[in-house]
């Protein structure tokens, strides 16, 4: 948490001070902001409006404030494929720069950021990994701004065992993304976690319906719940529907001590779940970054040819002992 508070920090003083210490803009200078005309398509994730990805969207809208560039949103419902058609419909707009969540994974974007950068457009990545294209191209500006996919799931799942008090042969289900090759590797590092703590796991895909309406879910995990009574943990890797978690469980007829609950991204629903000990544990992957340092990152790509950067996100844990000092931020949609 440290760490991200530093480079926040630093970042913010670039986007702030360095046009003025290089052009020399005093109070007589230009009034324009620095990275003006610059034009960004960028990439929340989901749904408008939806959890988590309206973090990510508020922090980009403010980069775009500070910094004076011009950016168009893409909305995607956390659909791979739909995510692959819109970067080819971004190309053709033929932007200064491209913000994209790496969802679909490598082999799906490797060619369409091949052709981007061949065009002079700037590609930089939030959220979920794609480090042989970020290889490849750090040097024109590919950056990433999010969680370390694997380690962060792998610290939740650790963590979980701990704080619940599991035990060899405990039953816990894992509903996630495996079937999405390097955002199935939160799910994994879950998985792995409980399989080295000795925990019996039961794994769902998380289908497409529920990937972009959570509540449609519920049937699902109701089922799951009614033949599987033992279980002791639920894990749901995806910041939607962690923050339906309270109602999956209230589906089920289980109450806020029956399942230990955890869970991916602060939300104002989780805050009330964590309060009334339906959610147990989560990571706060700080989604708001997501969006403020892509923008920051082409900018400074495109005005001042800054190679990529990565930063993680993914540090924090959220509970009942910390939550209060949280809360404000989340109900102001910035954490």
């Amino acid at each position: 948490m440290r760490k991200v508070g530093i480079v926040l920090a630093l970042a913010l003083v670039l986007a702030l001070m360095l046009p003025t210490a290089v052009y020399g803009q005093g109070s007589n200078g230009p009034k324009e902001k620095w990275c003006s005309g610059t034009k960004i398509v960028f990439f929340p994730g989901g749904p408008a409006g939806g959890v988590f990805a309206v973090n990510v969207y508020n922090g980009a809208v403010q980069a775009a404030s500070d910094l004076g560039a011009d950016v168009e949103y893409v909305w995607s419902d956390w659909d791979p494929q739909k995510m692959i058609q819109q970067f080819s419909e971004a190309m053709a707009m033929n932007p200064d720069g491209i913000a994209i969540m790496g969802h679909p994974g490598e082999d799906a974007f490797e060619p369409l950021v091949d052709e981007a950068i061949a065009k002079g457009i700037i590609v930089t990545s939030q959220n979920t990994t794609l480090p042989r294209i970020e290889e490849k191209y750090k040097g024109v500006g590919f950056g990433y701004v999010g969680q370390e996919l694997y380690q962060t799931g792998y610290n939740l799942g650790k963590e979980a065992v701990k704080r619940a008090g599991l035990k060899e042969g405990d039953r816990a289900m894992v509903w996630g993304l495996l079937s999405q090759p390097t955002r199935g590797l939160r799910t994994q590092g879950v998985i792995d976690a409980f399989k080295e703590a000795g925990l019996e796991v039961d794994y769902l895909e998380i289908d497409a319906a529920t990937n972009a309406d959570p509540p449609a879910g519920i049937p699902t995990f109701v089922a799951y719940v009614s033949s599987h009574p033992d279980v002791k943990i639920v894990v749901t890797d995806h910041g939607g529907l962690t923050a339906t978690l309270q109602s999956y469980l209230e589906a089920a007829g289980k109450g806020p001590d029956d399942i230990y609950g955890a869970g991916f991204d602060l939300s104002p629903a989780t805050v009330q779940a964590i309060r009334s000990g339906y959610t147990d544990l989560v990571i706060d992957q700080q989604q708001w970054l997501q969006g403020y340092l892509p923008i920051l990152q082409i900018c400074l790509t495109k005005h001042f040819a800054f190679s990529g950067l990565h930063i993680d996100t993914g540090g924090g844990f959220a509970s009942a002992d910390n939550i209060d000092v949280l809360a404000p931020l989340v109900e102001a949609v910035i954490r």
